[in-house]
């Protein structure tokens, strides 16, 4: 089978600005850990513009700085040298993105719902307004129906469903996520793939999305870039030209424009990592 994509989801953004929402602008980018001789350089130099809407995949062994790029992105920390920003400005934490780690660090006092509400009040939604959006976004990510259950009552592939649903549910125009299917079984990791491809075509956000995986990336991304052994530099800057909609996901795995995608990915993650 083959797959042809007409549109990329830079092509689709335009011309690259700055300032338009969702922009991603990193510039010579290092950052380090300690200081004096304890000091230790994760990442950088790094320099990476990304378009409004793109899906960013970062990939790379342990240790190459992903998690620290996605936490000066999300203005978590502040970059030892160069800029990050956002939309034209400095990110700030909980306000610039929606943010997904590994764990889904949900509120086990609190339902399902709850913990949608509580985002959304956070996210100034007005009461009123609560109900619907919060069934907007658990239908978004194929939950609806739960809002009345327990954390504990649902399995941890739901429980990260959750998750997403509450980083969605700020009007941002990026969500960020850290490697939020790491600890699945494989077939609830598809699932979400799947899930988190179409959540992302259809709100249009700009997503970055850390992963060890080349298949998760190949998957996922609209563009994949691959970070060198520590510290983290550029070693590939790759578009995806797949199909974003429109596409069986069993198809799309199964085409040769994917295992060509996955495979180039795959061994420069190799190659970096052995650098």
């Amino acid at each position: 089978m083959s797959l042809t994509s007409s549109v990329t989801a830079q092509q689709a953004a335009g011309e690259f600005a700055a300032d338009r929402p969702g922009a991603i602008r990193i510039d010579t980018v290092s950052h380090q850990y300690g200081h004096g001789r304890e000091s230790v350089t994760a990442l950088g130099p790094v320099s990476i513009d990304v378009a409004p809407g793109e899906f960013l995949v970062l990939v790379g062994a342990s240790g190459c700085g992903k998690s620290t790029l996605l936490r000066l992105i999300a203005g978590f920390e502040n970059p030892s040298s160069g800029t990050v920003q956002v939309s034209g400005s400095d990110p700030i934490p909980g306000s610039s993105a929606g943010v997904v780690f590994q764990q889904p660090r949900l509120f086990p006092w609190k339902s399902v719902g709850g913990n949608i509400d509580l985002a959304l009040k956070y996210a100034g939604v007005a009461k009123g307004e609560r109900g619907r959006r919060r069934e907007e976004l658990l239908d978004r990510v194929g939950l609806g129906g739960t809002a009345d259950r327990r954390i504990w009552e649902i399995s941890g592939g739901q429980q990260q469903r959750v998750a997403i649903a509450r980083a969605l549910a700020a009007e941002t125009s990026l969500l960020l996520l850290d490697e939020p299917f790491a600890a699945l079984d494989a077939l609830t990791r598809e699932r979400l793939q799947e899930d988190l491809r179409n959540v992302s075509a259809e709100s249009g956000r700009t997503s970055v999305f850390v992963t060890h995986s080349a298949d998760e990336a190949a998957f996922l991304g609209s563009r994949v870039v691959v970070l060198t052994s520590r510290p983290g530099k550029v070693a590939l800057d790759l578009k995806i030209d797949l199909p974003r909609t429109g596409v069986d996901p069993d198809d799309l795995r199964g085409s040769p424009e994917y295992a060509a995608f996955r495979a180039e990915v795959g061994h420069a993650v190799k190659v970096a990592a052995a650098a």
